[in-house]
This record gives C-alpha cells, sequence and structure tokens, in this order.
C-alpha cells in the first residue's frame, strides 16, 4: 500500500477539484480513506508516470513524459514525486 504522507494528502485536498465536480475529501484522514479507496499511487519521477500509464495500456502516441504529468489524474507533489488518483 503506498504511503500517503502528509505533503501527498495536502496537494490532492487542495487540488481534488481538477479531477472531481465536487470536494470528496475535507481532511487528511478523509483523504489518506479516499485515496486508499481509489487504489491512488505515489510514484517518484515523471517517468515512472509515464511507465505507469504505459502499463495501464493507455495510448501514449501523442503524449510525452512532461504532457502526461498534466493529466487530470496526476497530481504534482513538488518534490519531484507524482501522485496518481484515476478517477
Amino acid at each position: 500500500m503506498p504511503e500517503f504522507d502528509n505533503k501527498v494528502l495536502d496537494v490532492f485536498l487542495e487540488q481534488q477539484e481538477k479531477l472531481y465536480p465536487e470536494r470528496v475529501a475535507e481532511t487528511r484522514e478523509e483523504a489518506r480513506d479516499f485515496l486508499e479507496e481509489a487504489f491512488a499511487v505515489v510514484l517518484d519521477s515523471k517517468k515512472e508516470v509515464w511507465d505507469y500509464f504505459n502499463e495501464e495500456g493507455l495510448d501514449l502516441e501523442d503524449l510525452d513524459e512532461g504532457s502526461i504529468a498534466s493529466a487530470d489524474e496526476v497530481f504534482e507533489i513538488g518534490d519531484g514525486r507524482y501522485l496518481i488518483v484515476e478517477g
């Protein structure tokens, strides 16, 4: 199970509305529960994000590592890590 530290939880709480039309969590505890139920993952680089989507079978033909990191499902943590929450 991924480790959702406070930095990851705070980013999700701040940016969750880019993926969901309404807030799904108001507290860190609610965010942690939601992310665990959604099978969210924390990855350490854009390359890992690329590899993750490639392994999931997404069509990456017209994308590059930079643009995939800006997908709605991808939340940049700010320390090189990325949270992926499949909507």
